[in-house]
């Protein structure tokens, strides 16, 4: 297998990904905290690992993609008081959401999507091992971490230990040894409306073990990669790294790879900014293939504005790729092309480079435009494959067997009066690359041309 090297936070230096040795690939991404509709910028983590699997698969590796839901957490409880409605029901609400919103993305589910309130066995073992091994400590049902028992704490977001700050304000801070401790457990306070038993006392846990236990749980210690936003890169990953490294001895992940924020405007997009666009509304105003070619046309560890003008060049460029597409024929691509081809997935081996895949593509496509036979489309659908955007390359109009089930059902819950499910449905079909249509000669299916 060709070497393939993605950059490490904590190193800051790009690495070989070495995979088992059965050749299996674990990735634990950090998924959403699901107190409201999750917005476009949440999509590009979704979107990130999603290929970034798909990639490897095509590199000949068997890969685990876990993707966590946080479904106990401050925010939730604040969110579900100001709505006066029970945290676990506004949770599962909103995880369902999130559920229905990246399937409309049409790049399939994470192998795994464990919940944190799934989870609370593990996570109270996890903290007992803590305690045993004096990392951390009780205070009146409260357990914090002893930052400083970490020797290494600091290495992953290269601070130094005497410039942090763990962002939990006064919470606590007379219970701490030290203001940098965090907390594993907390006690039940008034108002929070879930509650488990531990051997300290009843609560439910901080938010940083939850991940610790949740990655643990379904890949173990010392898989491959562990990805996320890099806003998340201190306190969380930080602090995520130190529990597991105390508890066990070994470092959680090999690689902690990390994408850049969406901006809108001049900051990053965000619900405590308040510029947040929700996922379900662009791809319904956009498609999710323009969506996806928006995303990929970045590096995903850079920054990436997100505005109406970079919606239309990605538009533009689906259309482009529709178009070279429906002059292709079934069959190989020409040899002499094949150096286009190799140049998308070197272009990938090197840190995921999307937006230099992306140039090699359009490259095979302009050759493929001026040669005068017909081109075999082998070469452009195995890339577009990997993007998940091999919907621009198939040829013909019919919908196929499963889009049509997908529309009868949607039929059926509309006649049932079920027009929530009609419409996850809607979406699931947009997803395929389909539009339902309704008119008075009843539904209709239209590809997408977005």
């Amino acid at each position: 297998m060709a070497a393939i090297r993605l950059y490490d936070t904590r190193s800051g230096e790009l690495r070989q990904l070495v995979a088992s040795p059965d050749g299996s690939i674990g990735i634990y991404a950090c998924g959403p905290t699901v107190y409201g509709r999750i917005h476009v910028g949440n999509a590009r983590p979704f979107v990130v690992n999603s290929l970034l699997k798909r990639f490897l698969a095509h590199e000949g590796h068997d890969v685990t993609l876990v993707v966590n839901i946080t479904d106990v957490n401050d925010k939730i409880y604040d969110a579900a008081r100001a709505m006066g409605v029970p945290s676990a029901d506004l949770a599962a609400e909103m995880g369902a959401h999130y559920i229905a919103d990246t399937d409309a993305l049409g790049l399939g589910r994470p192998d795994s999507e464990p919940l944190a309130s799934e989870t609370i066995e593990p996570i109270v073992s996890l903290i007992a091992e803590l305690i045993e091994r004096g990392h951390a400590y009780v205070v009146d049902g409260d357990v914090y971490f002893r930052v400083r028992s970490d020797p290494q704490y600091g290495s992953l977001s290269r601070r130094s230990i005497d410039a942090m700050n763990q962002g939990e304000g006064v919470e606590g801070a007379e219970r701490k040894e030290d203001p940098l401790d965090f907390a594993l457990w907390k006690a039940h306070k008034e108002g929070e409306d879930t509650v488990w038993s531990a051997p300290w006392g009843r609560g439910r846990p901080g938010w940083h073990i939850e991940c610790s236990a949740m990655a643990e749980q379904k890949l173990g210690v010392g898989f491959q990669i562990h990805g996320g936003g890099n806003d998340l890169v201190f306190p969380h990953h930080e602090n995520e790294a130190a529990q597991t490294r105390m508890a066990r001895d070994r470092e959680l992940a090999q690689i902690w790879m990390h994408n850049g924020m969406l901006q809108f405007g001049e900051e990053k997009m965000a619900k405590s900014v308040g510029n947040v666009m929700p996922l379900h509304e662009v791809l319904d105003d956009v498609g999710r293939n323009a969506l996806i070619m928006l995303f990929v046309g970045a590096h995903y560890r850079q920054p990436m504005a997100f505005d109406d003008m970079r919606l239309m060049e990605a538009l533009a460029r689906v259309a482009r790729v529709r178009d070279a597409a429906r002059g292709l024929v079934d069959g190989e691509s020409p040899a002499e092309m094949r150096h286009l081809r190799d140049a998308f997935f070197e272009a990938l081996r090197q840190d995921f480079n999307t937006p230099a895949a992306l140039a090699a593509m359009f490259d095979w496509i302009k050759e493929a435009n001026k040669r005068e036979e017909p081109v075999g489309r082998a070469d452009l659908v195995e890339m577009l494959a990997v993007l998940g955007l091999q919907n621009l390359a198939e040829h013909g109009s019919e919908a196929g067997a499963e889009e049509q089930e997908l529309l009868d059902q949607r039929e059926d819950a509309r006649a049932a009066g079920d027009y929530a499910e009609a419409d996850r449905l809607r979406d699931e079909l947009r997803g395929h690359g389909w539009e339902v249509r309704d008119s008075s000669a009843g539904p209709e299916l239209v590809r997408v041309e977005q």
